[in-house]
């Protein structure tokens, strides 16, 4: 059993940077894949970027070479790192867990959300 706590949206301007956290409790944090979502208006949600328990990432296209998603197991915590941000990038970001270790695929725990808006 895994609860998350995301958190670090907020308001930004074209070309600007945010770093979104996810607290995780539970002693086995470091067994499990977590990934970064994106909720926009009107679109289905969608993987943005995830990372193994052997520390491999994975990017959606929209994100590569833009974001970095990083994970520090002593402190149950993964990490959303976003630069050169455009108003694409609008939505609400959901951190996510599961056991297995394909990133693709359900997630099996979920976080509150924290939303993200990028201005023009």
């Amino acid at each position: 059993q895994v609860q998350l706590v995301d958190s670090g949206g907020g308001l930004v301007q074209t070309g600007g940077s945010l770093r979104l956290s996810c607290a995780a409790s539970g002693r086995t944090f470091n067994s499990y894949t977590m990934g970064w979502f994106r909720q926009a208006p009107g679109k289905q949600r969608e993987l943005v970027a995830a990372i193994t328990r052997t520390y491999a990432e994975y990017y959606a296209d929209s994100g590569k070479g833009r974001f970095t998603i990083s994970r520090d197991n002593a402190k149950n915590t993964v990490y959303l790192q976003m630069n050169s941000l455009k108003p694409e990038d609008t939505g609400v970001y959901y951190c996510a867990a599961k056991a297995h270790p394909v990133v693709t695929g359900p997630y099996d725990y979920w976080g509150q959300g924290t939303q993200v808006t990028v201005s023009s």
